[in-house]
């Protein structure tokens, strides 16, 4: 091996050339970083999904079209964007570390490991916990894997109804999809004390859904159990894998709490599946173009059933999450709000819809005290929703509460450790600590959440603030130059006038911050 490469495996056995003994690779999802020989680097965000997708696949070569799919998607880039972002890997963990199939792709030849860390390690929270691992797709059809996916979400958001469960949210377990895990380590990863597994096959309109409950630590099967029925009988499929799994994990718990929160969310399956197809697409909005194609199957589900709850409150979510990338105004984003109020009058006991609509109302219609308490209705309904409480914190945030807004982001972070979006949950919870004058904290939070979500603009904005109150100034300004190239129309006065923040304190600090970072009044 020539003098500096750090995989030796890589040479191909040339005995004329020096071995450098091979680099530790350790994966850490939670952090999105790498640990490289015992230290922690952190990488650009597109970095670290093409190394998660090589490594997840390493057993063989990766092609650009499928990287560029994955890592990329919805979004029209070039081929240089990914050679890019190869070579960066390359000089981070080794020239050698990925190899190039000329004319094909890449394949990952460095050995890596998933984090094994005991301090790294969650604790068990004090109620059962469970993670439903995203199931197999044996319908034949690899175009079905979004309606495999949607039955597992919503599966999940059933679980995590039930109080006296702790589930990890879907955005978090599904990172782990096409790979093959250790369940114990998942346990360690995501803190819990069971696994649920399973498989889906189709033929025809028949479904078949199969699966297991596991101890992680031991892989002891609790339960497994196989459901059958028609396409048409989906939600009622779900309702049976979802009492049967309460049933195994906590003897005591009362079914009909289950039944109760549990609801046909609509009559009109063409109308479902477009809401799973938008669901990947909402946890991967890049830029406008990814927006307007959600907005396309979101309008065709509601065309198709006008009266769909959980539609409406797609669109709500996505209407709030476009305002706060500065794609539409205020005014385009707040066209939701009808869609909101339908929520919140007609369907009272679907807290991820109340959360939505909640945040909607709070953001987009400037009513904030209103959107606290349809949140704290959802926290009612379901307490152990990542959704409900990343809502939650930032309308907590608006109306000074910070405190509460603090608990609710952290208490997100942890039910929902790997997901994709894990960086605007951190913004929330950076901008709540810096309400609270824990300027440095919230800072080294914010640029925490830049790694995580580096397009995110209300880091950029959360990141202006906190350095200029730090005396940063050409940190400050930098972010500044950053906001004016999202949207050059910015000033002072039109941000505090849109704020959906009511303590002076805060909205004082952003003034401040916003004139000293170079923004014009």
């Amino acid at each position: 091996m020539a003098p500096g490469c750090r995989r030796c495996i890589s040479c191909g056995g040339d005995p004329g050339m020096t071995r450098d003994p091979a680099p530790t690779v350790v994966i850490l999802p939670a952090e999105r970083a790498v640990r490289i020989d015992g230290e922690t680097r952190q990488i650009g965000a597109r970095a670290f999904d093409v190394l998660a997708y090589l490594n997840a696949h390493s057993g063989r070569v990766v092609t650009k079209a499928e990287l560029l799919e994955h890592v990329w998607a919805d979004l029209n880039v070039e081929e240089s964007n990914l050679t890019v972002q190869i070579a960066a890997l390359r000089k981070l963990i080794g020239a050698r570390a990925i190899a190039t199939v000329p004319g094909v792709g890449y394949q990952l030849t460095l050995a890596t490991r998933p984090s094994a860390d005991p301090a790294k390690t969650l604790p068990l929270p004090d109620k059962p916990s469970l993670a439903v691992l995203p199931f197999a797709n044996l319908t034949g059809d690899a175009g079905k894997d979004y309606l495999v996916d949607g039955i597992v979400a919503d599966l999940i958001v059933a679980l995590s109804r039930i109080p006296v469960f702790f589930v990890i949210a879907a955005s978090s377990t599904f990172t782990l999809k096409g790979r093959s895990v250790d369940l114990a380590e998942v346990g360690q990863q995501l803190g819990v004390r069971y696994v649920l597994e399973g498989s889906i096959q189709q033929a025809g309109s028949q479904l078949r859904i199969n699966t297991q409950l596991i101890e992680a630590e031991t892989g002891l099967m609790i339960w497994s159990n196989r459901f059958s029925g028609t396409l048409a009988e989906i939600f009622e499929l779900q309702d049976a894998v979802t009492e049967q799994v309460a049933a195994a994990i906590e003897p005591t718990v009362i079914i009909a709490e289950q039944r109760r929160a549990s609801a046909k969310p609509t009559s009109d399956l063409s109308a479902y599946d477009l809401c799973l197809q938008t669901l990947p697409k909402l946890h991967r909005l890049r830029d406008f173009a990814s927006f307007v194609a959600a907005q396309t199957l979101l309008e065709r589900a509601l065309a198709l059933d006008p009266g769909y709850t959980h539609a409406k409150a797609l669109v709500c979510r996505l209407n709030v999450a476009a305002r706060s990338e500065r794609w539409l105004s205020v005014e385009e984003a707040a066209s939701c709000l009808p869609l909101a109020e339908d929520v919140v009058t007609d369907h009272r006991n679907d807290a991820m819809a109340l959360a939505f609509a909640g945040i909607a109302i709070a953001f987009l219609g400037k009513q904030q005290q209103r959107g606290v308490h349809i949140l704290r209705q959802a926290y009612a309904l379901n307490p152990n929703s990542s959704h409900v409480l990343y809502a939650s914190g930032w309308a907590h945030s608006y109306v000074g509460d910070e405190v509460t807004a603090v608990d609710h982001f952290n208490r997100s972070l942890r039910i929902n450790p790997l997901d994709p979006m894990i960086g605007h949950i951190r913004c929330g919870l950076g901008g709540a600590l810096l309400a609270l004058g824990r300027t440095e904290e919230s800072v080294a939070t914010l640029e925490k959440a830049m790694v995580e979500a580096p397009e995110y603009t209300a880091s950029w904005m959360g990141l202006a603030i906190g350095y200029w109150e730090l005396g940063r100034v050409e940190e400050a300004r930098r972010f500044g130059q950053k906001l004016l190239a999202r949207e050059p129309g910015m000033t002072i006065s039109t941000t505090i006038r849109d704020s959906p923040y009511l303590a002076p304190g805060m909205l004082g600090m952003t003034e401040r911050g916003l004139r000293g970072s170079g923004i014009p009044e």
